[in-house]
């Protein structure tokens, strides 16, 4: 009996073990990624204007810095005061708007309790001011 050799077959296979490794950890940072992606706020595309702002209306400017006082038209006014001063403003100008220009480190605290002084003063249009960038 003769005994026949055996042929050398190459059995070639792709161990994919670390390709799943490697998909696996791609996985997991997606997963975590993807809820911080998600919390960057809501945007919203504003409208531009063809034809700037009317410069002739003068507005009454209320400017309200960090510390929190008030200055109505460049003077200042004590936060018991504040009724009776825009009151008289809004008595002598009724056609004008108050500007709120609060500087970017004042408490919203201070804005809402100026804002809810000249609503009871009869003040019915506001406006807060903003930079432009540059």
């Amino acid at each position: 009996m003769r005994l026949r050799k055996k042929r050398n077959i190459v059995i070639s296979e792709i161990n994919i073990t670390p390709f799943t490794d490697i998909v696996l950890v791609l996985l997991i940072i997606f997963i975590i990624t993807t809820p911080m992606l998600m919390q960057s706020g809501i945007k919203v595309s504003l409208p531009k204007t063809q034809v700037a702002d009317n410069e002739n209306i003068s507005n009454i400017e209320v400017v309200i810095v960090k510390e929190g006082y008030v200055y109505i038209e460049g003077k200042q006014i004590h936060s018991s005061n504040i009724e009776d001063v825009v009151r008289e403003l809004v008595v002598s100008h009724p056609d004008k708007s108050i500007v709120i220009k609060g500087d970017k480190d004042v408490q919203y605290e201070h804005i809402i309790q100026f804002m809810d002084k000249a609503k009871k003063a009869g003040t019915i249009k506001f406006a807060l001011a903003t930079s432009n960038a540059v």
